[in-house]
């Protein structure tokens, strides 16, 4: 009877894994280290209506996706990334948003002896409470203190831990003493499979601004590379012809030749004082604006002086 029921409970989940691959085109493969089923459950209540997750063995979830592989060649690329303690978040929702939500619901957690530290721990100087017998403890993790009425306290900030450090016994012991959950822990993306493609969860932050700025880049680089080697394309084109022009009027400012472009570049050469004199409108305006605006400030006063000397009022 127990072998049946197992049997019916595989079936059960080949059948849902398959049904969720052909129903949602999108997908997140997240690393669920250190998350319990608590936590689990919260993540589920806040991606409802909005996200799928499903958790299981590898070997089930490699032996589900390979007999759908004949109807979804693509999801072969899934295949490699079932490693370790994965799971799948299946969306049709906007990526960056259920990743958002994903990486929202995280909780804090005590330093186990044996885990890995993700981040840096710093034990802030401070009062720890604790009686003078716990002194022989922090001398042996190398951490200045002195005893204040009575406790233990700690002289300076002690960096105890640093990313990718094992945590040992003695450190973990400490910071549960001084309760402080330094590490917090959730679901986290390792890839991201979208329609036959699979990536990195970083270029989900990746802006239209970004690739606008990468694409003009990348058009500058192939414009110099051509009109460095003298190949034509549409990135060099409008340069090549620039640069034409520009030795097009060179020639005809030192020869007899004659074209309209050139025109008011030779008139500016046989004559200079036409191209100051061009120049000096615009650099003029804003100069000749003000004493204008004096001259009709000044006009104006005249004016009402003028009409004070007629010696009468209107009411004389």
């Amino acid at each position: 009877m127990g072998r049946e029921d197992k049997a019916t409970w595989k079936s059960n989940y080949f059948s849902k894994l398959v049904q969720l691959l052909e129903d949602y085109p999108k997908c997140f493969i997240v690393g669920a280290d250190n998350v319990g089923s608590k936590q689990m459950q919260q993540i589920r209540i806040s991606l409802r209506g909005t996200a799928v997750v499903l958790m299981g063995k590898n070997t089930m979830m490699r032996k589900a996706i390979k007999g759908h592989c004949e109807r979804n060649p693509a999801l072969e690329k899934l295949l490699p990334r079932i490693k370790g303690n994965v799971g799948f978040v299946f969306t049709r929702a906007d990526l960056v948003e259920v990743r958002d939500k994903l990486l929202e619901n995280k909780v804090r957690a005590p330093a186990r002896a044996g885990a890995i530290a993700p981040l840096p721990v710093v034990i802030p100087a401070q009062n720890t409470g604790l009686g003078p017998e716990k002194t022989s403890f922090f001398q042996a993790l190398s951490i200045p203190t002195k005893i204040s009425k009575g406790t233990i306290e700690i002289i300076n900030d002690v960096h105890i831990l640093k990313p990718g450090d094992k945590v040992g016994a003695s450190e973990a012991t400490l910071l549960n003493m001084l309760n402080i959950s330094p590490f917090s822990y959730g679901l986290v993306v390792e890839q991201v499979y979208d329609s036959g493609t699979i990536f990195a969860p970083a270029i989900l932050d990746i802006k239209p601004e970004d690739l606008r700025e990468k694409f003009l880049a990348g058009v500058a680089n192939v414009a110099a590379v051509c009109l460095a080697v003298g190949y034509p394309t549409i990135a060099s084109a409008p340069h090549s012809i620039a640069n034409g022009f520009k030795n097009l009027l060179a020639i005809a400012a030192v020869t007899e030749v004659e074209f309209k472009e050139a025109t008011t570049i030779k008139e500016y050469i046989k004559d200079p004082s036409k191209f100051a004199a061009a120049a000096a409108p615009t650099s003029a305006a804003p100069a000749a604006a003000a004493p204008a605006a004096a001259a009709k400030e000044e006009k104006k006063e005249e004016s009402e002086s003028e009409d004070d000397d007629m010696g009468f009022g209107l009411f004389d």
